[in-house]
């Protein structure tokens, strides 16, 4: 033990060194399972379908539109060509 540190200093390191070395089998495994899937990527099964959860909508909420009145159409085109001198 070196006589600078102290035991809890070295209980430290030596739980970091140990994290580090499982952390980079962990990642050398990952790799290596990623390299043998003869180039192509791993298509992972489609997650099951749970009965009790009621169906979600595939799509956003509909589109909505307000009618500007041309006092208001000149208004927003006169702001967007303020907006369109600043660049």
């Amino acid at each position: 033990m070196p006589v600078h540190l102290t035991f809890p200093q070295l209980a430290a390191l030596t739980v970091l060194a140990v994290a580090s070395i499982a952390w980079l089998v962990f990642v050398s495994r990952i790799l290596r399972r990623s390299r043998s899937g003869s180039g192509a990527h791993a298509v992972l099964p489609a997650p099951p379908v749970l009965p009790a959860l009621p169906c979600q909508r595939q799509s956003g909420p509909g589109r909505e539109a307000v009618e500007l009145t041309p006092a208001e159409r000149d208004t927003f085109a006169g702001l967007v060509r303020q907006l369109g001198e600043g660049r």
